[in-house]
């Protein structure tokens, strides 16, 4: 999974543009809510199951990649 999936994911989630690899979730708005919806697009893409601990952890495209590569 690429960084631009990841951008794509919080885009569509959080229903903005203009989102880089470097880009918060929390920041840009984002909830515990909406982050279940980040997680589970990440796990249907990629396959890897990550926690609402590992997203806490790695907010942003970039940082969430590395998770999932991690996680596979």
């Amino acid at each position: 999974m690429g960084v631009d999936t990841v951008i794509a994911i919080f885009s569509r989630v959080l229903e903005t543009d203009g989102i880089a690899a470097d880009s918060d979730f929390f920041a840009l708005g984002g909830d515990s809510l909406i982050a279940t919806r980040v997680l589970s697009a990440v796990a249907r893409e990629s396959g890897a199951e990550l926690t609402f601990e590992d997203f806490l952890a790695a907010p942003t495209p970039a940082a969430l990649v590395t998770r999932v590569a991690g996680a596979l």
